[in-house]
């Protein structure tokens, strides 16, 4: 009779964490289609101040596609790596899931390292966000993918400690799913902003 009462708890407990990753699983979806309003807005005003100079340079001036490109390429690679990442958390390969998790992080901070570097390239030549409508709008989207991208950052370097010390429990597996679909988005907003901004600036 106690071994049926502890089993029947057992499954109660499974059942109420199953309907808790699910919740979170859910609300996180709810948060990045907030997200993607915010993104939505952001991109709507780029493109209506896209062409306000103000007498200062246009994105033909200011932008190098090539330098772009290789941005634009470690991000994919990233996406690529963390897919790679949750695969090996489905086959439960703990080491493959923290060096997949590792090869994503860096490749994202070299992403990061890019574009700090042509923020402090611009401004120091006189063309920071004060200088246009153009220019206020390009730092506002870009900064804001930034920002979103150091925070990713940062959560996945909090993961990888995660997944060393507690391995891959149920409460940790749910976790990189959520970071895997922030770090998805992260990439498909950023080929929006790869052709609507840059393409676009300098075709």
């Amino acid at each position: 009779m106690a071994d049926y009462a502890s089993t029947v708890d057992l499954a109660h407990a499974e059942e109420l964490e199953q309907e808790m990753v699910t919740n979170r699983v859910f609300g996180f979806w709810i948060y990045l289609m907030s997200d993607l309003c915010l993104f939505s807005a952001i991109f709507g005003t780029f493109v209506v101040l896209s062409h306000n100079y103000a007498g200062g340079p246009t994105g033909k001036q200011l932008f190098h596609l090539p330098y772009v490109l290789v941005e634009t390429l470690l991000l994919l690679c990233s996406s690529a790596t963390c897919g790679l990442a949750m695969v090996a958390m489905r086959n439960e390969k703990k080491n493959l899931v923290m060096l997949g998790l590792a090869v994503t992080f860096l490749l994202g901070l070299g992403f990061i390292s890019m574009e700090i570097h042509e923020f402090s390239r611009m401004v120091l030549a006189g063309d920071g966000p004060g200088r246009s409508g153009f220019l206020s709008a390009f730092f506002t989207l870009v900064g804001t993918h930034g920002a979103h991208v150091s925070f990713g950052l940062l959560w996945m370097a909090v993961t990888i400690v995660q997944v060393g010390l507690k391995g891959l429990s149920a409460p940790v597996q749910s976790r990189l799913m959520r970071l895997s679909m922030f770090w998805h988005f992260l990439d498909i907003v950023w080929i929006g902003v790869f052709t609507t901004v840059y393409l676009r600036g300098v075709l």
